[in-house]
């Protein structure tokens, strides 16, 4: 498929005009103009693309790419080098923040509500951000992150009293901690996200909410594979999904 029309229909379906971004979505690193195979993964790291030059892949699929604002915009280091075995081997990079957040299909956030099995009943803003569902039944927080832990693979970090009944649950992936407030605000009883900020402990304590850390890495995990596979069968490009274990 040709490079160009790859990256005007994932714009489409990701619907990336909608959203102001802390970086630039879609095509950030031009490679060779076909695109037989790709790899994704969740970060373009340097290990993402030694993965992908050993795959012979023509593009490298992340939710977190390159050219963050505020970030130095100087060509040195570790932008330097990454760049440059891109641009060697011909690599395309396409990066999807956001607009893969939010989308809902392949979003992270849906995708993160499948593996946990937690339907979707609302959303607590109009951005499609945060979804949150009912428990069949109320359980202890502490039940809950037990499913939390088992699902991702790793331990989670509970914020609040362990025996607490729970039963309404809000979550976005990623680094969402500042977002507890509007789970607060909603009266959710506990809010699930991926990375903790110090002060999110004083939230807990003096809101009736409380909070599961489960990993920045973990539970971003899954959107960019949906959207992979999506490219696979509609467009019958080879996708190969590549897991590089973060603790953070």
């Amino acid at each position: 498929m040709e490079l160009n029309l790859l990256v005007t229909e994932l714009a489409n379906f990701l619907q990336v005009g909608k959203f102001q971004d802390y970086c630039p979505n879609g095509l950030q690193v031009e490679g060779r103009p076909q695109v037989r195979r790709i790899v994704s993964g969740v970060t373009a790291s340097q290990a993402l693309i030694e993965a992908a030059i050993a795959a012979d892949a023509d593009a490298i699929l992340v939710h977190h790419g390159y050219f963050w604002r505020g970030e130095a915009a100087e060509v040195t280091g570790l932008k330097r080098n990454r760049l440059k075995r891109l641009l060697t081997h011909d690599l395309s990079l396409l990066a999807y923040h956001l607009p893969l957040d939010a989308h809902p299909e392949v979003g992270n956030n849906v995708q993160l509500g499948g593996v946990f099995e937690w339907p979707i009943t609302r959303y607590l803003d109009d951005k499609n951000m945060l979804p949150m569902t009912m428990l069949p039944q109320a359980i202890t927080l502490e039940q809950l992150g037990e499913h939390v832990s088992s699902c991702l693979g790793r331990q989670a970090l509970l914020l609040g009293d362990p025996q607490k009944q729970v039963r309404t649950v809000a979550w976005c992936t990623g680094a969402a901690q500042s977002y507890i407030q509007q789970a607060v605000n909603a009266g959710v009883d506990v809010f699930v996200s991926g990375e903790v900020s110090e002060q999110t402990w004083h939230t807990v304590c003096e809101t009736e909410t409380a909070y599961i850390s489960a990993g920045h890495h973990a539970t971003e995990r899954y959107g960019v594979q949906a959207l992979g596979q999506w490219i696979a069968e509609k467009y019958g490009i080879e996708h190969i999904y590549v897991e590089l274990d973060n603790p953070v």
